[in-house]
């Protein structure tokens, strides 16, 4: 017999939560030992990078582009955003060809492959914009030589590189987050099913480094 507690929607959502994601493997206390390897490392420092792109952004984003061409500080922070791309991307393209190399969709895991990707191509639609976003030489020089290609295949008439106000608001809002949910995903997706294990897995390997 169905009662209204089994209709209720938030305990339906809920319990498909704990089924998709048990706490023990949402928030794990141990982890195998093979991921103590080098090649486990780069994950997390692609998320640490994107942490201080993210919040060194925010404060860009609030104090404006005058803040940060005229003021030490400014100058100080932008340069901190700057270079945490640069790590993010390195450490990025580290992490997707290493998986790459270990065939890290196997085990079920395709999607979790294919966010990491998408990931990745967004990021690079990000940090194009946020070259366009710098009000400097730079940016123009890159607006100018990027619009005849864009141009060419009709997409100008939507992503006009020339225009700063849109490509500032590509840059601090629609990509951010495109990028924010696809990553949050791709990491759900890394809980739920676990690392990918090295090919040949011994039985030794597998114990479980506390």
């Amino acid at each position: 017999m169905t009662t209204a507690t089994d209709k209720n929607w938030t305990r339906s959502l809920r319990k498909a939560g704990e089924a998709a994601f048990p706490p023990e493997r949402l928030l794990p206390d141990s982890q195998p030992s093979y991921v103590a390897s080098w090649i486990y490392v780069f994950g997390a420092l692609t998320m640490a990078a994107l942490g201080v792109v993210t919040a060194t952004g925010l404060v860009l984003a609030v104090m404006g582009p005058t803040w940060w061409h005229h003021s030490s500080t400014g100058h100080f922070i932008n340069s901190m955003h700057l270079w945490s791309v640069e790590l993010f991307f390195f450490a990025m393209v580290v992490h997707l060809w290493g998986k790459f190399f270990m065939a890290a969709w196997r085990g079920n895991r395709t999607l979790t492959w294919i966010t990491g990707v998408v990931s990745f191509v967004v990021s690079i639609g990000t940090a194009f914009t946020g070259y366009l976003s710098q009000t400097n030489f730079d940016s123009q020089w890159i607006a100018t030589q990027a619009k005849d290609g864009i141009n060419s295949t009709g997409g100008g008439a939507v992503f006009n590189v020339l225009n700063f106000g849109q490509m500032l608001m590509w840059h601090i809002t629609l990509l951010p987050i495109g990028v924010g949910a696809i990553v949050v995903f791709h990491v759900l997706l890394v809980r739920r099913r676990g690392v990918v294990p090295p090919f040949d897995l011994s039985p030794v390997k597998e114990e479980v480094a506390q």
